[in-house]
């Protein structure tokens, strides 16, 4: 994970500056973050709610924002952000379900159709960056201050992008009791979630949740869901204890990365021998860093549970990023193995293979790489790590688009451009790849002279 942090972290600083204007100081202290297993889980926590809702779960896009912030919304349409401070203060799957159920009333209610053309028909990655900017003024606790928004050469004034209205509160609270009862889960985490929330109601601006600038709370909502709930046949109806594992190993991950490791060994003492304590502590020995330590333990995991993913995927991520490469390479692909649809393990494998440098391990990259990238388009780096493999194995002219598509997602106009150019001159002029590359050289343009 502390390498997806940096990846990603250069190209989310480099769009919000551009974007927004938002200083790269505070643009680090809302990185977005990637993980293939809390990605999952959320996305599993998620995707009946999604169906519930008439919504294709496929076309609803997920991102975490690295903030200790609690707050959680929904932008551009069917965009959901969820901050690590609301992931790590839910006390289990039924709070992080119910907030998901109420975000997810907002993206069926079409709650921010509201907001400007700009802004809906804006890139993926200006609208990340945008909304990671307006997130910071929202932290802020001036949700409603006019943002200049720079969007293809317009500047538009977003007043209040993140923040809805009492009714359309109201109206996703209403929702998201439809959409939990549709999928036989307890609508207890969210009555819980906003318990907490009102509690906290009356306090400045500068100390109340996030969340409560953009979601205003009123006494009729908590009262509502309360009401519900009491007559609901589900009421007392416990979380699946499946989901109850996967949300407390995500916890657990989560706190492991972003804390100290004094922290994580306080909240996980070595005699918690549960798997999520002992997860944490391989993390957190591994930060500190004490690799023989994060190593004995993972490997302990992964003795235990032989076809966990996530256990193999973290020891080859331990032993890649402490200069063991080739070492690497069996976790890695036996994490593949047993997740072969999950892109950032396989981007990870490719990377590993590539620090190799050996003819045959650069051809097995390619192979891998260039699988992932069809999951992960967005993502700067993989196509950047892509770009690598392409050059090796001589394909030249596809491994310049492959540049030409990360400078794009990076907002570096001019350096997509140029890569665009040599991509052409190098491939058939006509072929899919070779429009591709025009297509990118013309919309670099553009930004470029709306930008001057």
């Amino acid at each position: 994970m502390r390498r997806i942090f940096r990846s990603v972290l250069a190209n989310v600083i480099a769009l919000t500056v551009m974007v927004t204007g938002t200083s790269p100081a505070e643009a680090q202290r809302r990185e977005l973050i990637r993980d293939a297993e809390i990605e999952a889980t959320i996305r599993d926590f998620a995707t009946p709610l999604f169906q519930a809702a008439g919504l294709n779960p496929r076309a609803v896009d997920i991102y975490i924002v690295k903030d200790d912030v609690l707050n959680a919304f929904v932008a551009g349409g069917q965009n959901l952000f969820l901050h690590t401070g609301l992931l790590l203060s839910t006390k289990g799957p039924l709070e992080l379900i119910g907030v998901i159920a109420h975000e997810t009333g907002h993206i069926a209610g079409g709650h921010l159709a509201r907001t400007s053309d700009a802004v809906r028909s804006a890139s993926k990655s200006a609208l990340i960056a945008l909304v990671l900017g307006a997130a910071a003024a929202v932290a802020s606790g001036q949700p409603g201050a006019a943002a200049a928004v720079a969007l293809g050469g317009q500047s538009v004034a977003q007043r209040s992008f993140l923040e809805y209205s009492r009714t359309q509160e109201s109206a996703a609270d209403q929702a998201a009791l439809r959409y939990l009862d549709q999928t036989d889960q307890s609508a207890a985490g969210l009555a819980s979630f906003l318990e907490t929330l009102s509690s906290q109601e009356l306090l400045s601006s500068s100390r109340r949740p996030a969340y409560l600038n953009t979601h205003p709370l009123t006494r009729y909502r908590v009262d509502s869901v309360e009401a519900h709930l009491a007559r609901s046949r589900l009421k007392d109806a416990p979380p699946d204890p499946e989901l109850v594992r996967r949300h407390d190993r995500m916890v657990a991950k989560l706190y492991a990365f972003l804390k100290a490791p004094s922290q994580t060994f306080r909240k996980y003492p070595s005699d918690d021998t549960s798997v999520p304590a002992r997860y944490a502590q391989a993390i957190a020995y591994y930060e500190l860093p004490d690799m023989p330590k994060a190593l004995a333990i993972v490997r302990g995991l992964i003795a235990d549970y032989p076809d966990d993913p996530y256990f193999h995927e973290l020891e080859g991520q331990i032993l890649f990023e402490s200069g063991f490469a080739a070492d690497a390479v069996a976790p890695y692909r036996r994490a593949q193995e047993l997740a072969p649809k999950a892109g950032q393990i396989q981007v990870a494998l490719g990377q590993a293979l590539l620090a190799l440098n050996q003819p045959d391990a650069d051809a097995q990259a390619l192979v891998y790489l260039e699988t992932a990238i069809k999951t992960e388009v967005e993502w700067g780096f993989a196509w950047h790590q892509l770009a690598i493999a392409l050059g090796r194995n001589g394909r030249f002219g596809e491994s310049a688009l492959a540049l030409a598509e990360q400078a794009m997602r990076a907002g570096r106009w001019r350096d997509a451009e140029q890569q665009a150019k040599r991509a052409q001159a190098q491939m058939p002029a006509g072929s899919p790849a070779a429009l591709r590359a025009l297509d990118i050289e013309e919309q670099a343009k553009r930004e470029r002279v709306g930008r001057n």
